[in-house]
């Protein structure tokens, strides 16, 4: 092993300990010091940084963006051992913001996509991935929590998920409705009738009996949000498995607007179920749905915090 990967086991090791998970960021430096190694460079300079950042050539401002921030954070750790390396400035590659409006999926949404799962080449694919996406739209669960659960995961007794390593390195548990319990329950079912299913002990696989792979999971949601006819609302506004994690908050909050309930106090329950650090992470939500601001504004009307 170089001198440079085992700093980046070590790179990576201290990060993880502060709750980072760095799978992408892990890829990417593993292929960058592979480039390093194919131009004879023995250690991180600007130029090779910015060369690398920069493939393949027809990538857009972000993409570029985004892999020298990851190059950018490894050789500031690494000049505190090697005075040599040189750490790229900031503004070299900008990219512009892109923070995507979420597509917030109503009911008939989702129900079409469940049934769009029915196209799927197996019975075992249609029912992980109607149960998957029904899991989802319940929980706003985020997917990678979703395909890392485990059987033993879900206790069916008292109708609770654990998340375990979630972001940050959280756990939190998840109560059920009675008839998630009873989706999932049914999916078990089915899926212990799958010859290769004791091959891995993950909640949601494969045919192959294999846990679910993100990537596969999302060109799989794409094929039946086209399947089902849902098109982009914008260019910034299109149709993303992770918008059914925004459609579940702001259903919630939409919900305690209209039951009159105490909504700080459901917008705080939401924030733990949802494993955000605190409430402020929640409050993005706020500004993704016109009818939640708009109800948000007649309790604030009513409570005599607007004059006309």
């Amino acid at each position: 092993m170089s001198a440079l990967r085992h700093e980046l086991m070590k790179y990576l090791q201290l990060r993880r300990s502060l709750g980072y998970k760095l799978r992408r960021t892990e890829k990417l430096l593993q292929q960058f010091i592979s480039y390093l190694e194919s131009e004879g460079a023995k250690t991180i300079t600007t130029e090779h940084a910015l060369a690398w950042s920069c493939k393949p050539v027809d990538t857009g401002s972000n993409w570029r963006s985004d892999r020298l921030s990851v190059v950018r954070s490894f050789a500031t750790y690494l000049q505190t051992i090697d005075v040599d390396v040189e750490v790229p400035q900031r503004d070299l590659l900008p990219c512009r913001p892109r923070r995507a409006s979420p597509y917030l999926y109503s009911q008939q949404e989702i129900a079409a996509l469940i049934e769009a799962a029915r196209t799927l080449s197996s019975p075992l694919r249609v029912a992980t991935y109607q149960t998957l996406i029904g899991l989802l739209a319940v929980t706003g669960m985020r997917v990678g929590e979703a395909i890392g659960l485990d059987r033993g995961d879900f206790d069916i007794r008292h109708g609770v998920l654990l998340i375990r390593h979630a972001k940050f390195n959280k756990t939190r548990e998840l109560p059920l409705h009675e008839t998630t319990v009873t989706a999932l329950r049914r999916y078990l079912a089915r899926r212990e009738r799958q010859r290769l299913a004791a091959k891995s002990p993950a909640l949601f696989i494969s045919p192959a009996g294999t846990r679910l792979l993100y990537c596969n999971v999302q060109w799989t949601f794409q094929r039946l949000v086209r399947h089902a006819g849902l098109v982009p609302r914008t260019r910034s506004c299109r149709p993303r498995i992770h918008d059914v994690r925004h459609s579940f908050a702001v259903a919630t909050l939409v919900d305690a607007y209209r039951d009159g309930v105490d909504v700080q106090q459901r917008l705080s329950v939401l924030s733990t179920y949802l494993g955000h650090v605190n409430p402020a992470r929640t409050y993005w939500y706020l500004s993704g749905s016109p009818e939640l601001l708009g109800r948000a504004a007649e309790r604030l009307e009513r409570c005599g915090g607007v004059t006309r």
